[in-house]
């Protein structure tokens, strides 16, 4: 499936569409979240962790300074991580995240901070900001379009 486009009226829409997914997200899922600072990364990702732990005053800070915060779901552990501190690609591999990759669901912004140890099967969610609404490209990873597929179909299906 080519990439799915979609227009983000506000935080709200971005809230909205992120309870949309993150009940069809599962352990070793990765959503590589791409987009300039103020783009609604970090609002999509809270959103995202509210709507998956059931609780939408959870408290879920940003982890700029962090690096990583984790959140244990009913079915999955969560890694929300924010890698613009990273200045080389084997500070990735001390976070832990290659075992992530595998047993959680990871929520990562600034994903060119992996070089290559970006997971190939990603979704690839590319925010960027316009004066008046944001847009939201969705491209599924070359080697698992599969997974993807039917979560981008039902997205396209509703809309936002």
């Amino acid at each position: 499936m080519p990439t799915l486009r979609l227009t983000l009226a506000n935080a709200d829409a971005t809230a909205t569409l992120a309870g949309r997914i993150a009940p069809l997200l599962k352990a070793g899922d990765t959503l590589l979240l791409e987009g300039d600072i103020g783009a609604g990364k970090t609002t999509f990702a809270r959103a995202l962790i509210r709507a998956r732990l059931g609780n939408p005053a959870e408290d879920v800070p940003s982890p700029t300074f962090t690096l990583v915060q984790t959140y244990d779901a009913a079915d999955a552990t969560i890694w929300h991580c924010d890698l613009y501190r990273l200045t080389h690609e084997q500070e990735v591999l001390e976070l832990g995240l290659a075992e992530a990759f595998r047993d959680a669901i990871c929520l990562i912004e600034w994903p060119d901070r992996l070089g290559q140890d970006t997971p190939v099967d990603a979704l690839t969610c590319r925010f960027a900001a316009a004066p008046d609404h944001h847009t939201l490209d969705l491209t599924p990873g070359p080697d698992d379009d599969a997974r993807w597929q039917p979560i981008l179909a039902a997205i396209a299906r509703t809309g936002t």
